[in-house]
């Protein structure tokens, strides 16, 4: 198993993909930091870990960068290396351009771009001392493909791809490789804590959400073409993959689509 001892960190392991990214990565032997906001909810996910001696819980806010370079610190401390940081941990939008306030937008910025950049750099230096490494981005399809009510959400996981194939380009030489995951919809409470246009949790499982696939599968799947070594890889069903593919034949008839299909 390639992740057997390899170290991974995994932001927003509390639940959703997150958590089930752990459990999958456990299961191929890899050692886990687990990070998230909830000390009490990673201890509960690193028990349920094959191993879970060998995990380690970090909890912290992942707006406040401020203390990344001392968390870096500590794992490598701990661990001896991070040679996987998986930048999962995330927050969604349900909400109409317009009706969205500036200082929402800010928020889905800092969380899905801003601070996954922080602690990419972070971490960047000590791979490149190494020269090996893998960094990993989350984004999704909607950072593929804008869809309505998630203007800002779009921006920050179209920002955060554009990021990490530059950064691609940059370290290649180093050792260093880079992954960007695209997930569709999958059936996690997600939709629950995005935010509405004043900023407020929606508080309801959106009914495309409700008929994702679930984590689990995404985990595998995602695990799986990371240890292929893919880069660009991209997770859903039919209909989320075939809006990439219209989108890159024809833009003028996804734009129709996207006025037409159903997203919450």
């Amino acid at each position: 198993m390639p992740f057997r001892h390899r170290v991974v960190w995994i932001t927003g392991a509390s639940s959703g993909i997150g958590e089930a990214l752990a459990y999958e990565f456990a299961k191929q032997g890899a050692r886990l930091v687990l990070s998230a906001r909830r000390q009490d909810v990673l201890e509960n996910v690193r028990l349920r870990c094959q191993s879970p001696e060998k995990h380690l819980v970090l909890a912290f806010d992942i707006t406040n960068i401020s203390q990344f370079k001392q968390l870096v610190a500590q794992v490598e401390q701990d661990f001896g290396a991070i040679d996987m940081l998986i930048n999962n941990a995330g927050v969604s939008q349900r909400s109409l351009a317009k009706e969205t306030l500036l200082s929402v937008d800010r928020q889905l910025m800092e969380v899905d771009y801003f601070a996954p950049v922080a602690l990419t750099k972070e971490v960047l230096p000590y791979m490149l001392a190494r020269k090996k490494g893998r960094l990993v981005a989350v984004s999704s399809i909607a950072g593929l493909v804008a869809t309505p009510m998630r203007s800002t959400y779009a921006a920050a996981k179209h920002a955060i791809r554009a990021f990490y194939d530059a950064l691609r380009a940059e370290i290649y030489k180093d050792g260093i490789y880079v992954s960007v995951i695209y997930p569709g919809f999958v059936n996690t409470q997600l939709s629950y804590a995005a935010l509405t246009g004043d900023g407020s949790p929606q508080n309801k499982l959106d009914d495309v959400q409700k008929e994702g696939m679930s984590a689990e599968e995404f985990a595998h799947q995602a695990v799986n073409a990371l240890r292929q070594g893919e880069e660009h890889i991209i997770i859903g069903g039919l209909k989320e993959k075939l809006a990439v593919y219209v989108d890159r034949a024809s833009p003028s008839l996804l734009h129709w689509l996207m006025r037409q299909v159903k997203v919450v």
